[in-house]
């Protein structure tokens, strides 16, 4: 990032969320974040989904109603700009697949994180949700999700905190991974609630 790109968050962001590079996008561009520079936790998902689409509330759906139990927050909190900043790998809804909704399209990463993660100087702990964010920031791991997660104290030491998706439709991966709940929830409380209280 260049001295020219620094530019004051709030200008910052009315650029994010005037963004059309995908304007081919199904349901059209909507970048969805939200910031400001007091923040002291960031949250790095994947994309949003229809109805965070419809919205324009990042996290508005079953997995944000997961995701907000596990750090043991309240909505007041979480959508509190001051105090949590959400960027996802996408910022925008990227479509349906075959199987679900398509991965995030990958210009958003190289074109915002970069310059948003400057302008958020405050940022202590950021947490990875799922295998894009982590990919990104943490690089390949022969265990993918699960080892990272379960190894979490290693990127914790250099404020990185490796998460699996919340959906609903990874019941099957928490219910055979027991650990997640008895080791990795509680440190992911306490991490969040130092930072948040």
């Amino acid at each position: 990032m260049s001295i020219a790109d620094a530019i004051p968050l709030e200008d910052l962001l009315a650029h994010v969320r005037a963004c059309t590079a995908c304007r081919d996008l199904p349901l059209g561009p909507r970048p969805v974040v939200q910031a400001a520079s007091s923040a002291t936790l960031m949250i790095i998902g994947q994309a949003p989904g229809t109805r965070v689409h419809a919205t324009g509330i990042p996290w508005n759906d079953p997995s944000g109603d997961n995701l907000r139990s596990w750090l043991d927050v309240s909505k007041d909190v979480f959508y509190d700009p001051n105090r949590v900043a959400i960027m996802p790998m996408g910022l925008c809804y990227p479509g349906r697949g075959r199987s679900g909704d398509l991965p995030p399209r990958p210009e958003c990463a190289a074109r915002w994180h970069p310059r948003l993660r400057a302008a958020l100087p405050n940022v202590a702990l950021t947490l990875l949700v799922g295998s894009y964010a982590q990919q990104r920031y943490l690089g390949s791991h022969p265990g993918g999700v699960s080892g990272r997660v379960k190894n979490f104290a290693i990127p914790l030491e250099a404020g990185w905190f490796p998460l699996p998706h919340p959906s609903p439709r990874n019941r099957l991966w928490l219910r055979q991974r027991p650990w997640f709940f008895e080791q990795v929830v509680p440190a992911l409380r306490r991490q969040v609630h130092a930072l948040l209280q």
